[in-house]
């Protein structure tokens, strides 16, 4: 199956050392990325699906590095359905989980937890709501687990581990031994970084964070209450891991962590998240309103924003998905700058605080939804021409 897609004002790459590409015309084939650039340079002919941009940026679909979801496309905690669908209309075509944390009734033994951990892997992997990728399946850690655990949740297909400090382990030595662990049979890790959140949670300042030594700092600007700006500083200084800032977090942490990581030259460890459903709600368009405000308060160039949501988690996270290169999955979102909105052009409208319009989302290379019924009104909207 052939997806042309012509007439793109702007390509969006997702490669922070890259951010734009030149072209007016991309092409995928079932489902991957084969070609970009000038139309007249391109083999067009024989498209099963033809989009006319009209003018419109192109960018990597979003990517959303910290849900909480439960099954299907419906959350207990917020009692709503179809989030992960307003999410797409938010632009997000990716979503990983931190962890199932509020399944009512969520089993804390072990046995219990490995099953439900795969059972949530199964559930996403075989039903994608809305077309929308989610990675789930995410432990959270509990005492009494042992090396033969992780191993048979590999085994099993589980890639991830839920937030560290969210279950009963909470010393930085015995959490260090299970992280290594899942890293050796291929499970990425995420650690709760600051106050605690829900019932059972716990503090986990930067010397728990530094002993354990997870994959990524999850909502290093609090999910919600952010660590004194000296231990975020110096989990900037210190780690190698993806430093994860997240919408419902401290704003002003997150400048603080914005800053720090570009006096380091640490961008490329920037990713983004929403850490919903959670208490503050669901979040469609948290990540895209994370882009708008890092670039507007933190004086990024929105093209450089927009790869936090995309290529850098990609990167971080070693997903197939989020950049402009051959054989990545042809996961796509098209936008334009909001009507009546200030600036000169779209990026120039995020980066004076703005979001965009959406007009069409695009999942291995197949449409999956239209003009947003979320963000503002685009000035421009792509079209289905075949």
């Amino acid at each position: 199956m052939k997806l042309v897609i012509k007439n793109i004002g702007q390509i969006l790459s997702g490669k922070i050392e890259d951010p734009i590409f030149e072209g007016d015309c991309l092409i995928a084939i079932d489902g991957k990325i084969t070609e970009w650039g000038k139309e007249k340079d391109l083999d067009t002919e024989g498209a099963d699906t033809l989009v006319d941009a009209h003018g419109v940026t192109l960018a990597p679909g979003l990517i959303d590095s910290h849900i909480h979801p439960v099954v299907g496309d419906y959350t207990p905690r917020q009692q709503q359905l179809h989030w992960i669908d307003s999410t797409l209309h938010g632009g997000v075509t990716t979503l990983i989980s931190a962890g199932e944390v509020h399944m009512p009734g969520r089993p804390k033994d072990v046995v219990g937890l490995k099953a439900m951990a795969i059972a949530a892997q199964r559930w996403y992997e075989n039903f994608r709501p809305s077309g929308v990728k989610v990675h789930a399946g995410a432990p959270v850690i509990e005492h009494g687990m042992e090396e033969h655990d992780f191993k048979e949740m590999a085994d099993a297909g589980v890639k991830l581990l839920g937030e560290v400090g969210l279950g009963t382990v909470k010393d930085g030595k015995t959490a260090r031994q299970m992280v290594e662990w899942a890293r050796k049979y291929g499970i990425q890790s995420t650690i709760h970084t600051g106050g605690p959140s829900i019932p059972g949670s716990g503090l986990i300042d930067a010397d728990m964070v530094l002993e354990t030594g997870t994959d990524v700092v999850g909502h290093i600007n609090g999910g919600h209450s952010a660590l004194p700006d000296d231990q975020i500083i110096c989990l900037c200084e210190s780690c190698k891991a993806a430093l994860e800032i997240v919408h419902n977090g401290n704003e002003r942490a997150a400048l603080l962590t914005l800053n720090t990581a570009r006096e380091l030259d640490k961008l490329d460890q920037v990713i983004l998240g929403t850490d919903g459903p959670a208490g503050s709600g669901v979040q469609p368009l948290g990540i895209m309103r994370m882009v708008a405000m890092l670039s507007s308060l933190g004086n990024v160039p929105a093209e450089i924003a927009f790869c936090f949501a995309n290529g850098n988690t990609a990167r971080q996270r070693e997903l197939d998905v989020g950049l402009i290169e051959q054989g990545k999955s042809a996961d796509f979102v098209l936008m334009d700058q909001a009507q009546h909105a200030p600036g000169k052009n779209l990026l120039e409208s995020v980066q004076l605080g703005n979001l965009p319009g959406v007009g069409m989302t695009i999942i291995d290379g197949v449409v999956r939804s239209e003009r947003s019924r979320n963000t503002p009104p685009a000035q421009r909207l792509p079209e289905i021409i075949a």
